[in-house]
């Protein structure tokens, strides 16, 4: 079983993390994997330690500006020389390179494995725009043989917006952990006010602009909120922290390597987006034993908190309701055991056996379009 992941470069992203911990994993197991990567550039790359990578070199010419084109044009000749079984897109964001690969090789092509790592409603895009990509979905189904969602709701979301039937998605829990990864915990509260902690991209999906005028309406002078992550969003929100008065509250310390390490010491995690798919950083905190503040960004969330039981869920760009879940989540019960419980469903080491289970279905089938 020879396994390809394409990715754009080592820039920090859910969707990247993941990869190159499922690859790690596959490779753990004498799996042959190999990422390939339209540029080594990027805060993760010290997370490619016991990773097979390869770079689509590109000599004196930068790519990042067009790098999925400049994926689209290279990574044929790769794949013809390589030769994988699968062809494994992590997410999203790669499904146009994984539908331009089937156009490109035609039968050369091996079986494609696409992840659905965000939300396929997107409520949040204007109507015209919801249109265009709604036709964009069913063309991937059309050309992209099998679809994994990341938690159970997602079944019949793909099978909707694909337009596939049950037999084509098949649900692998994210691997958002390692289960080394937990850690022990102890959630007392701290005297010193409530440290909230959000984390992600800082980009528009994510919405931290909104987490921030919330904990400007709720906050208290000691407590803290901190935001992990780098993006093009930064100097936008720097700009609203000075402006609301927040320096001295609120943190952007940047991209992190381990995030379960820094919510240890945090008391809530609040995720703002406008849409997600299965956010990892959820299953974090959870891991982390922390209460839980989030919007309801996708198909996933109530059942990631277990509807409710594990965290609260408030409507998507209701800065009023965010604030008023943060105040109310900084005096909630201790449920840090259960909140572990579920978190341990989304392992690596759960994940990386069902992905090459499948793998090898899809690839021994051939391709069934």
């Amino acid at each position: 079983m020879r396994i390809l992941t394409f990715l754009h470069s080592f820039e920090p992203g859910g969707v990247e993390r993941v990869a190159l911990r499922l690859t790690r994993a596959w490779l753990l197991d004498n799996v042959d994997a190999v990422v390939v990567m339209g540029r080594a550039e990027g805060a993760m790359a010290d997370q490619a330690t016991g990773i097979r990578y390869h770079v689509l070199s590109s000599g004196p010419i930068p790519t990042a500006w067009w790098e999925t084109l400049w994926m689209i044009l290279t990574l044929p000749r790769f794949i013809r020389q390589s030769r994988p079984d699968i062809l494994f897109c992590a997410g999203n964001s790669y499904s146009i390179v994984a539908a331009a690969m089937k156009v490109i090789l035609g039968k050369q092509c091996p079986p494609i494995v696409a992840k659905i790592s965000n939300d396929l409603a997107r409520v949040d895009m204007p109507q015209p725009v919801r249109w265009a990509y709604r036709k964009w979905c069913r063309l991937q189904g059309r050309v992209i043989d099998h679809f994994v969602g990341m938690a159970e709701p997602m079944r019949t979301e793909i099978c909707a917006a694909m337009g596939v039937d049950a037999t084509r998605v098949s649900i692998i829990h994210d691997p958002a952990i390692s289960l080394a990864a937990i850690p022990s915990v102890d959630r007392e509260q701290k005297p010193d006010g409530c440290h909230f902690v959000g984390a992600g991209r800082l980009s528009s999906q994510k919405n931290f602009a909104l987490l921030i005028d919330a904990f400007a309406q709720m906050a208290k002078p000691s407590d803290r909120l901190t935001i992990y992550g780098e993006g093009a969003d930064r100097l936008t929100l720097e700009r609203q922290i000075k402006r609301l008065g927040l320096g001295a509250q609120v943190a952007l310390p940047g991209f992190v390597n381990s995030l379960i390490g820094e919510l240890q010491a945090a008391d809530v995690f609040v995720l703002s987006s406008d849409y997600e798919g299965v956010p990892a950083v959820i299953v974090e905190a959870l891991a982390a034993g922390l209460a839980v503040v989030a919007t309801d960004c996708s198909v996933s969330m109530r059942d990631m908190l277990d509807d409710g039981a594990l965290g609260t869920l408030v409507a998507t760009r209701d800065r009023q309701c965010l604030a008023n879940a943060m105040q109310h989540a900084r005096n909630g019960p201790d449920k840090t055991a259960e909140r572990r419980a579920k978190a341990a469903q989304f392992t690596v080491e759960r994940a990386a056996a069902a992905y090459i289970a499948l793998f090898r279905r899809v690839s021994g089938d051939g391709n069934p379009l």
